[in-house]
């Protein structure tokens, strides 16, 4: 929803971008540790880590959304109301009806002698907290950034001043977090706690607020460029890129020779680089959408449309596709294989929420919001004007 303020095509290529990075990411997962001994796993570690940018990309795009649409209305009690029915109805009854799904996929699959009261015990811990399978930790910190927004958002209309020191305060926020709990609170699973994140919700948050007055420093083209623009878009490439293959280098370096480097260094390394990475993957969306291909603009424009859904799914094709592994497989086969991982979980779930939307008429109890029939190649062509 953005409310009445200008509609950004862009959003949903950043989120097809976003899950592009997700779906790299699990599909390699099991590489990562099986592929050790090819000369090809620097391009697995690439995929693995280098792409990680899938989940905070989500996060910082749903804060910029949220800020976008709502910064400009009056917040009262019924859009605080209409504000938190929407996030049960299209976030978390699905969330809600995936860890139902993953909580009895995996019983059967590895607990079934458990006892009912445990089973119940687990279950309701693993709902409260975004556990029920690996990838539904993103829900949980989602939810528990739609509990802080209304905060947030009454403060910055409050104190507008605040808001112009969002980004700095987002990382003061994550950072002292991080160092806290190196030192002090050791909070098991610390990344399914928004904390961890507030960097991204920050700058999300700044990016909504602003968008007006931010989009000439953000939209790169002709009408745009000065050189103190390119100067800093240069910048922002040059890190993001830099970062990631420092990031990359560190996680090849600790899987492949046991290198162990300072967590906090870690930390870093995929701070600044998925950081940099979610701005640059809006930057991206802006070229695309003005220079692209129209099927390929309409394309990821579709799938960013189905992303959630492609979320909450995907990891049960990849389960499916690896109960099949091939045997007495040469590398080049395994090679295949993997890459082959990534192109059924896409397919499979792409073509899963398609079609649910398409035929199921309360689709949004099991994917969310979603639009039944794509858009026309019109509408999603548009760019954003200068």
């Amino acid at each position: 929803m953005m409310s009445s303020r200008e509609k950004l095509p862009e959003v949903q290529l950043v989120r097809a971008m976003a899950i592009i990075g997700v779906l790299s990411v699990h599909s390699t997962s099991f590489a990562t540790l099986a592929m050790k001994d090819s000369s090809f796993y620097l391009l697995y570690n690439f995929f693995n880590v280098f792409m990680k940018i899938g989940t905070p990309t989500f996060l910082f795009l749903s804060s910029f959304v949220l800020f976008y649409s709502y910064s400009q209305r009056t917040l009262d009690k019924e859009l605080i109301k209409s504000f938190y029915a929407r996030r049960l109805k299209y976030i978390i009854v699905p969330y809600a009806l995936f860890s139902v799904f993953y909580f009895v996929l995996v019983h059967f699959l590895h607990y079934r002698d458990r006892s009912l009261e445990e089973t119940l015990g687990k279950f309701i811990v693993s709902l409260a907290t975004g556990k029920a399978y690996t990838h539904l930790y993103f829900i949980f910190i989602s939810i528990q950034f739609y509990v802080l927004f209304p905060i947030f958002l009454g403060l910055f209309k409050r104190k507008p001043v605040v808001a112009k020191w969002a980004v700095p305060i987002g990382l003061a926020l994550q950072w002292g977090f991080i160092l806290l709990n190196k030192y002090a609170l050791q909070v098991p699973n610390k990344g399914s706690w928004s904390l961890s994140y507030m960097s991204y919700f920050m700058l999300g948050a700044c990016l909504g607020i602003y968008y007006p007055k931010l989009k000439a420093w953000i939209v790169i083209s002709r009408e745009h460029a000065t050189a103190t623009k390119i100067a800093v878009w240069g910048m922002l490439w040059l890190t993001g890129i830099g970062a990631g293959a420092c990031h990359m280098l560190m996680w090849y370096n600790t899987r492949l020779y046991g290198a162990a480097y300072n967590t906090l260094a870690y930390e870093l390394a995929w701070n600044v680089h998925t950081y940099a990475a979610a701005l640059m993957a809006f930057q991206l969306a802006h070229l695309l959408c003005r220079h692209a291909k129209p099927w390929l603009v309409q394309s990821m424009h579709r799938l960013g449309e189905l992303s959630f859904g492609i979320y909450l799914i995907h990891p049960f094709f990849l389960l499916l596709y690896r109960s099949f592994p091939p045997e007495h497989a040469s590398s080049r086969l395994l090679h295949f294989w993997y890459a082959g991982g990534f192109l059924f979980a896409l397919i499979c779930s792409w073509a899963t929420v398609s079609l649910v939307v398409r035929v199921l008429p309360h689709a949004w109890v099991v994917f969310g919001q979603v639009p039944a029939v794509p858009r026309s190649r019109r509408a999603v062509r548009v760019a954003s004007s200068s």
